[in-house]
């Protein structure tokens, strides 16, 4: 997400990283490249065109401030002038206070709207909200059943009624249906078309007035680039949407849509999506300061904050705190525990698309492993408990039988061996723990200083000195 337009900006930076003041002609060579940068990321030409306007006007004759070099100046402008194009704070969905809330959810085929309904559901339904999903396309074949397994892979309950039955009177069946068994969210999925065109209009116009949602969700596709502002503009100008779900962001690496379709509809994208998977960290509300800190290949440390309070239970976090300040250490079920928690997060590259400063520590094109993982789990798995708890019993028969389980090799079973040792080692350090690491001894676990040979010729020299 973003990966080419970062790498461009970040770029420009160092072209003017080094000297004294931001000048009108190093300010005006950083905003060339700045400008055509966001034209290669699709972004709409006349919200370029404003965006360094605002960005020059705010960057010529600034100092330095402090110890601030020039590329970390322009960077923080840049930042903010992102953050203000892509709506300055997140917008949330708004919730009936009397009746279910509705949710009509639009767009065009193909640009994700069942999926996006459905981890919509789920993320109402970890919150406490009991959602209905509603199957009002019925003319794409098959999209009622897929509304099903969504619902039944969330557990959340889907109305229908087949494909004889018009979109409007099911949308205001749902509502009916809803309201009599208690749901208190209501998403309605609707039809879509290939293109644009009055039909579809018309039918989605007559859903908005019979069930008269509290928000009308517009569903694009970002790889689309140009092409999803324009739809949202068509849509924005027909319907009259509340907001925007981009989808496919992980598979856009320009990020166009996202810089424009605020600033041309004037109408907030609430959520961003990546990934055809219901799971954790697919759908997350769209916060345009943290958008603008991973354009800037800042990281994005309150989402990942936000996802590890999420996943990691209270009891989890103290029995976890508890091994730490011990000598009991880690073992392999805390090790299986934590390799779990962090799968539940999202994918791996997106975690560390977040972390500050992981994008300039990391090679060009690396990807992260997940089949790692996959051979950690299932070398892990193939031990007895007493192996888990003690890795010290783990003789070289045991681990040829633990290999041979795994499918992987007693190398493999001997590095993940290490890499445990290694990190109560560190853990151990980090806390002050004594007698569990060479060199630490005595009650205050002090590091004693470690002696080195000095030559006769060094020793001669000294007493000379």
């Amino acid at each position: 997400m973003f990966e080419s337009l970062t790498e461009k900006l970040q770029n420009t930076f160092k072209k003017i990283s080094g000297q004294g003041k931001l000048t009108e002609k190093n300010i005006s060579d950083a905003l060339r490249e700045v400008r055509l940068a966001l034209l290669e990321a699709d972004v709409n030409f006349k919200v370029v065109k404003t965006f360094i306007s605002d960005v020059k006007s705010r960057s010529l004759g600034k100092e330095v401030l402090g110890s601030l070099t020039p590329e970390l100046q322009i960077a923080k402008i840049i930042g903010d002038e992102l953050t203000k194009l892509m709506g300055e704070a997140a917008t949330k969905i708004e919730l009936s206070s009397g009746g279910p809330t509705v949710i009509l959810m639009v767009g065009l085929q193909g640009s994700g709207k069942t999926t996006t309904s459905g981890k919509l559901a789920d993320k109402f339904k970890k919150e406490g909200k009991s959602p209905l999903l509603v199957a009002a396309d019925i003319y794409r074949p098959a999209a009622i059943k897929q509304l099903q397994v969504v619902g039944e892979q969330i557990d959340v309950p889907v109305f229908s009624m087949g494909t004889e039955v018009s979109p409007v009177k099911i949308a205001e069946a749902s509502i009916k249906e809803a309201s009599s068994i208690g749901h208190n969210l209501v998403i309605v999925d609707t039809a879509g078309r290939l293109h644009v065109d009055q039909k579809l209009m018309d039918e989605l116009k007559g859903i908005k007035v019979a069930v008269k949602p509290d928000e009308v969700l517009l569903v694009v596709d970002s790889m689309t680039g140009q092409d999803a502002v324009n739809v949202s503009d068509h849509f924005n100008q027909e319907l009259d949407i509340s907001g925007v779900v981009l989808t496919k962001m992980d598979g856009d690496s320009r990020g166009g849509a996202a810089l424009s379709i605020r600033s041309v509809t004037n109408k907030p994208i609430k959520f961003i999506s990546s990934g055809e998977k219901i799971e954790s960290g697919s759908l997350e509300a769209f916060h345009p300061d943290r958008i603008a800190s991973r354009i800037l290949g800042q990281g994005d440390f309150k989402t990942l904050l936000e996802r590890a309070e999420a996943t990691f239970s209270e009891d989890q976090a103290k029995d976890l705190e508890k091994k730490l300040a011990t000598k009991q250490g880690l073992d392999f079920n805390d090790l299986l525990t934590q390799l779990e928690q962090l799968k539940k997060m999202g994918p791996l590259d997106q975690i560390m698309d977040m972390i500050p400063g992981i994008g300039n520590a990391i090679p060009k094109g690396f990807q992260p492993d997940e089949d790692q993982l996959k051979h950690v789990k299932a070398i892990i798995q193939s031990m007895t408990n007493q192996e888990r708890r003690d890795y010290r019993v783990l003789s070289r028969s045991r681990r040829l039988r633990i290999a041979s389980g795994s499918g992987t090799t007693v190398r493999q079973v001997n590095q993940l061996v290490d890499q445990l040792k290694f990190l109560n080692r560190m853990t151990q350090q980090a806390t002050g723990i004594s007698g569990m690491m060479p060199g630490v001894g005595g009650k205050t676990g002090k590091i004693k200083p470690k002696r080195t040979r000095v030559s006769a010729r060094a020793r001669r020299k000294r007493r000379r000195r």
